[in-house]
């Protein structure tokens, strides 16, 4: 192997942990915001009774009404809704401060752990087996230092 091929291998291996890094630091931070959210919600407690619009892959679009009479669709959508179909009654908790943030009843950020958990387990399967294959590559790519016989001062050195 040669000594570019062996950079661009050591490279490789940074890169895998790094990605393992940043993937871990994003599933928590998306479960902080969960919580946060949730915390948002219950601090300002609404409920009511939504219809939901529209279900797609990014996000779920429901449509209640408020006590003042104003119709509410949140542009992103409404927290925690697996399981919802288009034309489902759905009991709501959202933000009376923030009406945009709402989440289905009695869901909280508990329901991400199961999904983030498995990214983070996943994504350190995948990036430790990637790692130590780089690195056994690696440690036999890497020749073993020469031993270094200890000749004694009065021996006679043979030349030639």
């Amino acid at each position: 192997m040669t000594a570019r091929s062996l950079w661009w291998l050591k490279i490789g291996r940074r890169c895998v942990l790094a990605v393992g890094v940043v993937i871990t630091v994003l599933c928590a931070g998306l479960l902080l915001a969960a919580i946060r959210n949730d915390e948002a919600i219950t601090g300002h407690l609404g409920t009511a009774t939504a219809e939901v619009d529209a279900v797609a892959w990014d996000r779920t679009i429901i449509r209640f009404e408020t006590p003042d009479g104003i119709v509410r669709i949140p542009s992103n959508g409404v927290l925690y809704p697996s399981g919802l179909v288009a034309g489902d009654l759905v009991r709501v908790e959202y933000d009376a401060t923030d009406p945009d943030l709402a989440r289905v009843a009695g869901r909280t950020a508990t329901l991400t752990l199961l999904p983030l958990g498995l990214t983070v387990l996943v994504t350190w399967l995948v990036a430790g087996t990637a790692s130590w294959g780089m690195r056994h590559r690696l440690r036999r790519a890497v020749p073993a230092e020469p031993e270094v016989a200890v000749v004694d001062d009065d021996a006679p050195v043979k030349s030639g």
